[in-house]
């Protein structure tokens, strides 16, 4: 559990600190719901080093989040940004 929070935490320092990647190089970590089916944003990985390193600091957070006891919820990476569902309106007659 600390070590995932130290991981939280450089993700968070990292992702304020550095200048934003392009789309190319971004990965997004997303963890699922107990309630229902859902895609719930937790952390954005966009290092200026390659899309490569992105990828894999995601896979790794997405690997910690799984292997902590209890977790029943399912996490993993995204290529590109965070990005919410369209919003779909409707007609009502």
């Amino acid at each position: 559990m600390k070590l995932l929070a130290k991981v939280l935490a450089a993700s968070a320092c990292l992702a304020g600190c550095s200048a934003e990647a392009d789309d190319g190089s971004t990965y997004t970590l997303y963890r699922g719901s107990l309630t229902g089916e859902m895609r719930i944003h937790v952390a954005t990985f966009n290092a200026t080093e390659s899309e490569a390193y992105n990828h894999e600091n995601c896979q790794i957070a997405a690997d910690l989040f799984q292997a902590q006891p209890g977790v029943l919820v399912r996490s993993w990476c995204e290529k590109g940004r965070y990005l919410t569902a369209p919003v779909v309106l409707l007609r009502v007659r």
